[in-house]
């Protein structure tokens, strides 16, 4: 290792992976209730299944026809380790398997119980390991259904920060394996550090993107013995990569850095959408974390996919951003879990916001607006599109919300205006209900109605109707996962009949016969006035 005193900067291509028992960490693996219940139902299976038959799994990862699917892509020769996560999971994760086992019991048991009158009989009935955590309720047409008090879950057994811990890693361009379904296993190329995601370490790490640091301070804060020290050599450098004209100094600008990620500026302020953005800076074709200005003052999430709250991301980013503004969730309800817990016990200063709710910032505000469809019909509140008011432009983030209804985005016109510039998703043929809420599911549903149920966007007729109700002169459809350095996370596979992009196209073509400017947004754009 070279001169441990001198301070160095944090190298663009460092990934920071983080982790649940060496699966990816997201919303449903994190959230107590939901990764309790992903841990019992899906996870612990699927390693079972892999050690059934390694090859079905590692043939099935390398079929582009299955791709996105939920197998395994870890090569035989490594399968005694996959049983030895296997057994640790049944072993240091009891608790969390016998609240999931709870779950499925107690839903059962109000299913068939639940009948209109009183509820009080069947609490006495209730596994032990839900006493405290649930409340039982029926809605206005007598339907049943269980609540979980969820700040208070977080304090059970159902909740272990011991499960978290990250892998550091350079990005080369090469697609990491999918992450719903591959563990993360130790290798020459990862650094694999078995600390909390809130560790005080991985902050000072992250920060020293913009401000330099001995490595000296870094093997201290991040707790490294000499061997996980000599990784500092490959993770720092001596100048930082930090782009000249991540600042501006007047008017405003956006700059779209994939997927739905958008980054709008003023002088006097920055506002990031759903950040999922690329630490490959060699090739020039895209905005990476170098162009992000050093201070942020709003993250807005808009819903708890996968793909819209990137926590590789979030965490990249915590110590430079004032707020992280996430929709307000239902309270309790199993597949609606509150954003805002989940972050802040990741460190991240959320806070919430309703329907029409205002934040403000230096120069502008964000006005919070409703989010319909694209949740495979669950009972889902935490979800948000938003009015971004900056540098003189009134501008609609859409983000997956659908057009269903489309007298809902009349009323926000008459709300807040008419819509400068409309930034919508246009994944109009999403995956089916099981896909990623499969393991939520305590009564199987068919696959006929799974697919009935799709994880959908708008597609043309209805992005023109948010466009014609928002009165908008400029419309532009996020890229849908066909960005290269999104595979890991969005793992779709598109060609020039797929349905979604013909959509798209039908969809340009509506607006070019209307003189509206509208474009398919593909990997870097920017927008200045």
């Amino acid at each position: 290792m070279g001169d441990d005193g001198v301070p160095k900067y944090l190298r663009s291509n460092v990934i920071v992976e983080p982790l649940v028992d060496r699966f990816y960490a997201w919303l449903h693996t994190v959230a107590p209730v939901q990764a309790s219940m992903n841990l019992a139902f899906l996870q612990l299976p699927l390693l079972e299944s892999y050690l059934q038959s390694p090859q079905v799994h590692i043939a099935a990862s390398n079929n582009p026809d299955l791709r996105g699917g939920y197998f395994i892509d870890i090569p035989e020769d490594r399968a005694d380790e996959v049983a030895e996560l296997t057994a640790s999971i049944k072993r240091d994760r009891a608790g969390m398997l016998q609240f999931a086992a709870a779950v499925a019991v107690a839903e059962e048991l109000v299913r068939h119980n639940a009948t209109g009158f009183d509820l009080t009989p069947l609490y006495p009935k209730l596994p032990t390991a839900l006493n405290g955590l649930v409340e039982l309720a029926y809605d206005t047409s007598n339907q049943p259904s269980l609540h979980f008090l969820e700040p208070i879950v977080y304090h059970s057994l159902a909740f272990d920060s011991r499960r978290q811990s990250f892998q550091l890693s350079l990005d080369d361009g090469v697609e990491r394996p999918f992450i719903l379904s591959t563990p993360r296993l130790p290798g020459p190329d990862v650094l694999d550090l078995d600390l909390p995601l809130t560790h005080a370490g991985l902050g000072e790490l992250t920060a020293s993107r913009i401000r330099p640091v001995s490595p000296t301070r870094l093997r201290e804060a991040l707790e490294l013995t000499d061997a996980q020290a000599v990784w500092l050599d490959r993770l720092l450098t001596d100048r930082p990569a930090l782009s000249p004209d991540r600042h501006i100094e007047s008017g405003g600008r956006i700059r779209y850095y994939g997927h739905a990620c958008l980054v709008l500026q003023s002088a006097e302020a920055t506002i990031v959408t759903d950040p999922f953005i690329s630490t490959d800076n060699r090739r020039g074709d895209r905005f990476t974390l170098d162009d992000l200005p050093d201070h942020i003052d709003l993250v807005l999430i808009t819903h708890g996919h996968q793909d819209h709250i990137v926590l590789e991301t979030l965490l990249q980013l915590r110590g430079r951003v004032d707020k992280v503004v996430v929709p307000r969730s239902s309270r309790g309800n199993l597949p609606d879990p509150n954003i805002a817990l989940y972050l802040r016990h990741l460190g991240l200063p959320a806070v919430e916001v309703d329907d029409f709710d205002e934040i403000p910032f230096p120069g502008g505000k964000v006005t919070a607006t409703p989010f319909l469809g694209e949740h495979s019909d669950l009972d889902i509140r935490a979800k948000s599109t938003y009015w971004v008011d900056i540098a003189g432009k009134k501008v609609f983030v859409g983000a997956d919300s659908s057009g269903i209804d489309p007298v809902l985005y009349r009323y926000i016109r008459g709300h807040l205006g008419r819509a400068d510039m409309a930034f919508l998703g246009m994944e109009c043929d999403g995956a089916p209900l099981t896909w990623l809420y499969g393991g939520l599911l305590t009564k199987p549903v068919s696959k006929k109605m799974s697919s009935s149920r799709k994880l959908s966007g708008s597609n043309a007729a209805q992005a023109g109707d948010i466009v014609v109700e928002l009165g908008a002169g400029e419309a532009y459809v996020y890229a849908m996962g066909e960005e290269s350095w999104q595979g890991h996370v969005m793992a779709t596979t598109y060609n020039e009949d797929t349905y979604q992009l013909k959509q798209i196209d039908e969809f340009l073509s509506w607006c070019k016969e209307r003189d509206i400017t509208a474009e398919h947004l593909f990997n870097k754009r920017q927008w200045r006035w």
